[in-house]
């Protein structure tokens, strides 16, 4: 058997499908661990020959993701100063469609070492097959009916279809008796019977080869040491241990990772709004935060910590360390996760980061001053889950929502309290300086009126907090009141309040 290199070498190896999936990340980002735990190599291959679901622009997107959350390519495509993509490595291409030539050769090779042969059964007949395979509750496969042609019949069958333009597939001629082992770092041995797997197809009738042949070939020769990859890859694994056996080629370590599921155990939804890592970075949780989230998904450092950073997590990253059980996705713990890093941002760095979602929502930032936004943020801060949440939670500080008056009324109070007591608060707070409206005096201040008063708190401070906010729920009285008259002046206060009453 050949040698591979003595170093570490992982490879990413997406198709350009698209949007960048969680489970992808995921895959990325253990690879990525591993590679620099060990001062290995991470190479990205983008792995194209499908070509029926090829999306443009998927390349730039995925290493745009990629770049965003810290993941780095060492070899392969890369994205420039000018966030151009380029490529480099000493063994490029590393794009499958610019590597046909390799996959024909090495097919040729099997078929002339009795490992692969051609196969001219036309799409028609393999349906016929297939059908009647399930109807006899066969599992469906190809029954071989071109394995063992005469050279002669070889000859024949090529010129029939070349007059029909068409070209013949290459199939793997599958061992029909004995095992196939997978030695797996997560899972240990696992065990197939040669008679149960399928001559699948290597080679395509356009000259593209299946994933399986190219699979293999690539990670021979970039010198991949572990293949590290979702286990739902497992099912393929052995025909790929019995090509590098054909080849007589050293075959890689394999992990295979658990799969990632719902909370109810249901598959991880393939629709882009469910899955897709822009989607979640546009929603507003922090890359630190979704990489440390990701991380725990079938990975267990065994220790109390639940906070990673990226040093962190490849200091302690091990393969060892891997579940076999599915990965659940608990977008409540991610909220909880992403929340513990959003606090633990200073107030400048988190204004700055809720600042696009405001505008999002409608707000010209550039017309308020920047202490008053981040007055908000403070508020906030301890509330949010996610920054997207910022439109909706804060609105009321922009622009006053409409809203019915019975929001004004205290559970055990009416519509008649609830005017007297905003009266009173108005002709209370309209003899106040702008220096008193902070919340430290408006609070002392509030709590001694409705205590002169034997008032109940919630007959005042409800109607007073749904006046200035127009809201079910906000943060206390006192804290909207000093951060609108942060913003806008006392007058502001006032104004809002006399609207409850004029509701009323």
């Amino acid at each position: 058997m050949t040698d591979t290199t003595s170093q570490i070498r992982v490879r990413f190896a997406p198709s350009p499908t698209g949007y960048v999936h969680i489970g992808s990340l995921r895959t990325a980002l253990f690879e990525f661990l591993f590679a620099r735990k060990n001062n290995g190599k991470l190479v990205l291959r983008i792995e194209d020959t499908d070509r029926t679901r090829l999306v443009e622009g998927a390349v730039d997107n995925l290493l745009k993701v990629m770049k965003q959350l810290g993941i780095e390519f060492d070899e392969g495509f890369y994205l420039d100063e000018n966030n151009q993509v380029k490529e480099r490595g000493e063994l490029a291409p590393y794009l499958q469609s610019q590597r046909l030539p390799l996959y024909q050769k090495h097919a040729l090779e099997l078929i002339s070492k009795g490992h692969a042969y051609y196969c001219f059964c036309s799409e028609e007949r393999l349906e016929e097959v297939r059908k009647e395979q399930v109807a006899l509750k066969k599992p469906p496969m190809y029954d071989r009916k071109c394995r063992n042609l005469t050279k002669e019949q070889i000859e024949e069958e090529m010129a029939k279809i070349r007059e029909q333009g068409r070209n013949p597939v290459v199939r793997f001629a599958i061992p029909l008796e004995g095992q196939t082992v997978i030695h797996d770092l997560i899972y240990g041995d696992i065990t197939y019977e040669n008679k149960i797997l399928d001559d699948h197809v290597l080679l395509k009738s356009d000259g593209f080869p299946t994933y399986h042949l190219a699979v293999v070939i690539d990670d021979h020769f970039m010198q991949i040491s572990h293949i590290i990859r979702g286990e739902e890859w497992m099912p393929s694994t052995p025909k790929h241990v019995l090509l590098y056996q054909a080849f007589n080629w050293q075959i890689p370590l394999m992990a295979h990772i658990p799969l990632i599921v719902n909370p109810d155990k249901t598959k991880l939804s393939k629709r882009q709004g469910d899955v897709a890592v822009e989607d979640f970075l546009n929603k507003g949780y922090l890359k630190e935060a979704l990489v440390n989230f990701v991380a725990f998904l079938g990975w267990n450092p065994k220790t109390e910590q639940e906070i990673f950073s990226m040093q962190d997590l490849i200091s302690q990253f091990d393969l060892a360390k891997i579940n076999k059980a599915a990965a659940i996705f608990d977008t409540n713990k991610l909220d909880w996760m992403n929340g513990l890093y959003i606090r633990s941002r200073t107030d400048r760095e988190l204004t700055d980061l809720l600042i696009p979602y405001w505008q999002k929502s409608g707000v010209d930032t550039q017309k308020f001053k920047r202490g008053f936004l981040e007055a908000i943020t403070v508020l906030e801060k301890e509330r949010l889950k996610k920054l997207s949440e910022i439109g909706e939670r804060t609105k009321y500080f922009f622009a006053l929502p409409e809203y019915d008056a019975s929001l004004l009324v205290w559970k055990k109070a009416d519509a008649t309290d609830a005017k007297n007591k905003l009266s009173m608060l108005t002709d209370l707070l309209s003899g106040f300086s702008e220096n008193k409206f902070i919340k430290a005096e408006l609070e002392k201040e509030i709590k001694d009126f409705i205590a002169n008063n034997n008032f109940d708190n919630g007959s005042v401070l409800w109607p007073m907090r749904a006046a200035l906010t127009g809201m079910q729920a906000s943060p206390p009285p006192f804290d909207v009141a000093a951060v609108l008259a942060l913003g806008y002046g006392k007058d502001e206060v006032i104004k809002r309040l006399q609207t409850g009453m004029d509701k009323l």
